[in-house]
């Protein structure tokens, strides 16, 4: 019992002395929806820094992809959300994902019809900070389909 309680104490001594470090945060699930309404069921993620995301991604229209697709883009920190779907409008041929702004992008999930899902993980950014996410399908994150990744 004497041999326990010096292994606890120790134990405490460490951890509060900083000799131990905290396990790295769970992985953190996200299940998003896109509707036909062009909005996503979440609008605000939070994570620590270098922590494991999978994002999933369900299309719950109904109206054809050709029309009304619908995808995921994680852009990088200080990237006009703006700016890049308005890229991507002309990207038709990449999927609304401009290869010439692919250098501005963390994370994606590409283009899906009705009903269809999709997913990606990633470690969230080490710096703390917002990184906007949007649906590049054209208007779509000029309606308001977009949201915000909150690392710290």
């Amino acid at each position: 019992m004497k041999l326990k309680h010096i292994l606890l104490s120790s134990l405490f001594t460490l951890a509060m002395a900083g000799g131990l470090k905290a396990e790295s945060p769970a992985v953190k699930t996200v299940v998003i929806s896109a509707y036909d309404t062009m909005k996503f069921s979440v609008e605000k993620i939070e994570a620590h820094p270098g922590q494991k995301l999978v994002i999933e991604l369900k299309n719950e229209g109904n109206i054809p992809k050709e029309a009304m697709g619908h995808n995921w883009i994680l852009l990088k920190a200080g990237v006009d959300a703006q700016a890049y779907s308005n890229a991507a409008i002309a990207a038709k041929a990449e999927n609304y994902q401009p290869k010439s702004m692919a250098d501005k992008v963390l994370a994606s999930i590409p283009i899906l019809g009705p009903k269809e899902s999709g997913k990606t993980s990633f470690a969230a950014p080490s710096a703390p900070g917002s990184y906007a996410y949007v649906c590049s399908f054209p208007a779509h994150c000029q309606a308001g389909m977009r949201g915000v990744l909150i690392v710290k």
